[in-house]
């Protein structure tokens, strides 16, 4: 799919290099909890064993790439934000974290036997395109998987936040176009984006996950800080809407208070396919 004619898709991919740079280490301490547990689905999804070689693209903090050496895959893991690259190499030094594009991976054709995406599809200008690279980089008979969020209404935090950015401020604040977040979020647009990058036998499910995190303030602190459209978006706003958006959020945020913090649903697809 080509990308509509108002998304400049490299500008997007700059807005995000460079907002990672910011946000690298507030994402890691506040998504921890939330996008760890795709890790497991996301693994069993491309049947990683023992010796397997794994390709990690848009690897973040490295969470997907260690947890896949500890079942005793060869991993390397592949993100475009230099922070993100140095953060996964302290953190997990074993492991070859490197600097790169999904959309245009600096590896051999066929060879990998699994590639893994968890939540960067999102990311990136030209979605489609790193699709077909993770379909160029497998062996045949080897297996992808790619997770995205579900839609705001099913994931509660985005859509707290993008309900009190649209009630009290603007969202036409100058800021690069890119995908549409949630195009991943329909299961039949999933599979049929799978299907197009050249993928056989495409299965999307969704993962029931929950958010866990010690208060409202603490959910409106990681969407503001650990991210980098939402980041954007909200420091373009003028200081009296930016209060009334926090204020929105926090209030919000309140009605999924457990005894032990907030729980906030955060479900999500789980989108994979084989190379024949």
């Amino acid at each position: 799919m080509a990308a509509p004619p108002h998304i400049d898709p490299d500008a997007f991919n700059e807005l995000e290099r460079e907002g990672w740079a910011t946000a690298a280490s507030a994402y890691a301490d506040s998504f921890n909890s939330l996008t760890t547990q795709a890790v497991g689905p996301l693994l069993d999804a491309v049947h990683i064993d023992r010796g397997m070689r794994l390709l990690d693209v848009a690897s973040g903090p490295g969470w997907v790439a260690a947890a896949a050496a500890e079942r005793g895959a060869r991993v390397v893991g592949i993100d475009v934000a230099a922070a993100m690259v140095a953060a996964a190499s302290r953190r997990y030094p074993g492991i070859d974290f490197r600097e790169g594009s999904a959309e245009a991976l600096l590896v051999e054709a066929q060879r990998f036997d699994a590639v893994v995406m968890n939540f960067g599809l999102l990311h990136l200008g030209r979605p489609d395109q790193a699709l077909r690279e993770a379909n160029r980089v497998l062996m045949p008979g080897g297996r992808a998987a790619f997770t995205a969020w579900c839609t705001p209404d099913k994931a509660v935090g985005f859509g707290l936040i993008l309900g009190a950015i649209e009630a009290h401020g603007r969202t036409d604040v100058g800021l690069p176009q890119g995908p549409s977040f949630f195009r991943f979020s329909d299961p039949a647009e999933f599979e049929r984006s799978l299907l197009d990058a050249g993928f056989a036998e495409p299965s999307v499910k969704e993962l029931p996950l929950v958010w866990r995190l010690p208060s409202p303030e603490g959910f409106f602190h990681a969407m503001a800080e650990g991210t980098v459209r939402t980041r954007a978006l909200l420091r373009a706003q003028t200081p009296e809407a930016l209060a009334s958006i926090r204020a929105a959020v926090v209030e919000g945020a309140h009605a999924y208070q457990s005894a032990d913090g907030l729980d906030i649903p955060m479900p999500a697809l789980l989108g994979s396919g084989l190379k024949r």
